[in-house]
């Protein structure tokens, strides 16, 4: 199907990074917000300031991560230890969530100041998908996935949805972990082995392989395509739109469901 194996029914996707660009966007967002914790940290204590490096940091400690965990992976990764607080810190509080909701101020205003267009290869797939009737779902840590969805104009591509809001209603752990694709493959009534998960991030791809998924491609958009096989893909395509067949008649502007 699509490029897929056989057995694969349901296709599961990340958000950032494989429908939207918005992983750059969340990336900026991660710097700024670390860059002025360390450089502050650093002018108190009188050591040097080691800003956060977007193509080192980001993809091995934040990327795909749930916000506070993120926050966690990378202060632990400088010997940083903060109280970890509570989801109604301020975003000035000095707590692994202080630091997580100013890091969410941050990509908010990011977004509102150059809105969010989806990747024309992923509209492509997921057209194509819609048509051949396979489900569909996106799995993100995102906690603004269906506002992210819906600027872009993809939300009623994808009839299920498990984000941060769902996660923590039901509990489930974050990516690495593979709770929350494991959830999305439930909801479309599909065994692991019938579901396919689209990653950019390494800890998707490692949340891909420990579910047990039929098929784990990663999208690498950053060429880092040797780490996700490494993690755990199956094949890595720089863009959705590569799984697509040649010759295969791609659906029009209009699908089944699709808003007029």
């Amino acid at each position: 199907m699509l490029g897929l194996p056989e057995q694969i029914k349901v296709c599961l996707f990340d958000l950032d990074g494989v429908l939207t660009p918005t992983a750059a966007v969340h990336a900026a967002a991660w710097k700024e917000m670390f860059d002025a914790f360390l450089e502050r940290r650093a002018r108190h204590a009188g050591g040097p300031f080691v800003p956060f490096s977007v193509r080192d940091d980001y993809p091995a400690y934040v990327d795909g991560r749930p916000r506070a965990d993120g926050v966690r992976s990378f202060l632990a990764s400088r010997h940083i230890e903060l109280p970890v607080g509570s989801p109604a810190d301020p975003p000035t509080a000095q707590t692994v969530h202080g630091l997580g909701k100013r890091k969410n101020e941050i990509l908010l205003a990011r977004l509102r100041a150059g809105g969010i267009t989806a990747y024309p290869g992923s509209v492509r797939y997921l057209r194509a998908l819609a048509a051949a009737g396979a489900g569909r779902a996106v799995v993100s840590s995102s906690a603004n996935c269906a506002q992210v969805l819906t600027a872009a104009g993809i939300d009623w591509l994808l009839p299920v949805r498990i984000d941060a809001a769902v996660a923590a209603r039901e509990h489930l752990a974050g990516k690495p972990a593979p709770d929350t694709y494991l959830a999305a493959a439930r909801e479309l009534r599909a065994e692991p082995r019938q579901a396919a998960v689209f990653e950019d991030a390494l800890a998707g791809v490692e949340a891909g392989r420990a579910g047990g998924f039929g098929f784990v491609v990663g999208v690498d958009r950053i060429g880092h395509a040797d780490a996700l096989l490494a993690h755990g893909a199956d094949i890595t395509v720089p863009d959705l739109a590569v799984l697509l067949e040649p010759g295969e008649p791609e659906p029009g502007k209009s699908g089944p469901g699709e808003p007029e």
